[in-house]
């Protein structure tokens, strides 16, 4: 598989290693905006680069008829434009706030609790996430996408990072070094609490989860999640 990089900082490096030891080439490393790239020998593209290039980078992957596998947060509020893109075009696209396997079960495990919990007016629901200085977004797109799931399956209806009301999940973000990731749901009431939690151990986990998902969508058509991948329902 001839892959295309957007993006090659420590994600970028990381899919790259990996990806060549399971037998695949880098054929293109694009680290940010580039106006005018061909991408003809790319049977893939998989996106980790920065807010500001994402869109046009995907775009004109999209529109050369390239699969694209996104990881970059940040540029979410024109993801319809995209996936509308993606549709109109018959084009592949997947995009994931979290690729490693583990989060993914992980947000299985949250929507979960999340229904059981609903009913538990007695317990306070909160997220805390931690990562190293580098990462630029706050919250993290995984944090986000568990408040979502949580926003989705209780009666809460909005997450913010500063606690308002009963009615605002908070997100607590932290910024240390050398953390490649640890995500915590708690349910807190006056008796206990309830924690479900992940902790990335290294970047090879997100990696992996990102070639997977690109070896899973050469030949198909469509706008995918990584529910599509790993077969949940």
């Amino acid at each position: 598989m001839n892959i295309a990089l957007f993006g090659y900082g420590r994600m970028g490096k990381a899919i790259e290693k990996l990806a060549q030891s399971r037998g695949h080439v880098i054929i293109r490393k694009i680290d940010n905006n580039s106006e005018n790239f061909s991408l003809s020998e790319a049977d893939v593209a998989i996106d980790f680069s920065i807010p500001n290039a994402a869109v046009t980078n995907i775009t004109r992957a999209l529109e050369q008829g390239i699969p694209v596998i996104s990881g970059t947060t940040g540029w979410l509020n024109e993801y319809d434009q995209i996936v509308n893109l993606c549709n109109k075009i018959n084009g592949a696209f997947l995009y994931a706030s979290n690729f490693s396997l583990g989060v993914n079960l992980f947000f299985e495990l949250n929507k979960n609790l999340a229904k059981i919990m609903s009913q538990r007016s007695t317990y306070d629901a909160s997220i805390t996430e931690t990562h190293h200085r580098q990462k630029l977004d706050a919250p993290s797109g995984t944090a986000i996408s568990l408040a979502e799931s949580i926003i989705k399956n209780t009666g809460y209806k909005e997450w913010c990072l500063d606690k308002k009301n009963s009615e605002t999940l908070h997100i607590s973000s932290e910024r240390l070094d050398d953390i490649t990731g640890i995500h915590s749901v708690t349910y807190n009431s006056k008796e206990d609490s309830i924690e479900i939690k992940h902790t990335s151990k290294n970047r090879e986990g997100f990696a992996l989860g990102a070639i997977v998902a690109a070896e899973w969508i050469i030949r198909r058509k469509g706008v995918f999640t990584m529910k599509d991948v790993l077969t949940i329902t």
